[in-house]
């Protein structure tokens, strides 16, 4: 496949050839002749050899669905290269999200404030919050099951200021369920809470350097976070730093 690079000019313009090469390597398509790549047979042998070859294809085929389609199965990344009309089509950006959440970021405007394509994404890949609509943000159930996918997402609602969702008590604790070290973004009072700082240590025992004072002070969150992670003792109370069976 890789000889295609180096083969003379006729043979790049030799559809027996060429379909030889992007059989063994799909990337191959990168050096076929033009005429070749806009050539359907050849280009679906490729994508199928390797999604990603969708790049080299002929403009018209990124807009062909069948070849789209094949490039997606591959994988949801590929919507990246697909012509600007199909990105607004929901079947073909469902197929996307559900592999690659963030791939929501191609989608046309209008599928980014879809709630059934948001919620498929961000339960593929919680991060993918950052690529919705600003009209879901206030959707507690998209956000939900973007927390409970990936904990770190909270960092998405921190960075728009929605003081609603940090000081949410069932999305924060879904939140450091998942990735403790969320409670960084919480809002303080539920940095006081025992039943969040203990569900966050539990799963990162560092994330006690985010919990409140009095919190750090309390034996069974430090025990639990000690557990999880020895270094954690750095963040508990003076007084808890002298207790034998913490250390121990």
């Amino acid at each position: 496949g890789n000889a295609l690079k180096y083969a003379d000019e006729k043979l790049k313009a030799d559809k027996e050839v060429v379909l030889a090469a992007v059989k063994q390597s799909g990337f191959s398509l990168e050096y076929a002749d033009k005429k070749l790549k806009a050539d359907k047979e050849v280009v679906l042998v490729a994508i199928k050899e390797f999604g990603n070859a969708l790049k080299y294809a002929d403009e018209k085929l990124k807009a062909d669905k069948e070849v789209v389609l094949v490039a997606l199965k591959d994988a949801g990344t590929n919507l990246q290269l697909v012509d600007k009309k199909l990105r607004a089509d929901k079947k073909i950006v469902l197929l996307a999200v559900k592999t690659y959440g963030s791939a929501l970021q191609y989608a046309d405007d209008k599928l980014k404030a879809d709630k059934e394509v948001a919620l498929v994404a961000v339960k593929q890949n919680g991060r993918a919050l950052a690529y919705i609509d600003r009209k879901l943000e206030t959707d507690k159930e998209v956000i939900l099951a973007a927390v409970k996918q990936s904990g770190s997402a909270l960092v998405k609602i921190f960075d728009h200021e929605d003081e609603e969702f940090l000081g949410d008590k069932e999305v924060v604790l879904a939140a450091v369920k998942q990735s403790g070290s969320a409670l960084q973004f919480a809002d303080e009072k539920l940095k006081g809470d025992k039943e969040i700082v203990l569900a966050a240590v539990k799963q990162d025992g560092s994330a006690l350097e985010h919990a409140d004072d009095s919190l750090k002070k309390d034996k069974e969150i430090v025990l639990a976070a000690v557990k999880q992670d020895g270094s954690a003792l750095e963040h508990a109370d003076d007084s808890l730093k002298k207790d034998k069976e913490i250390v121990l």
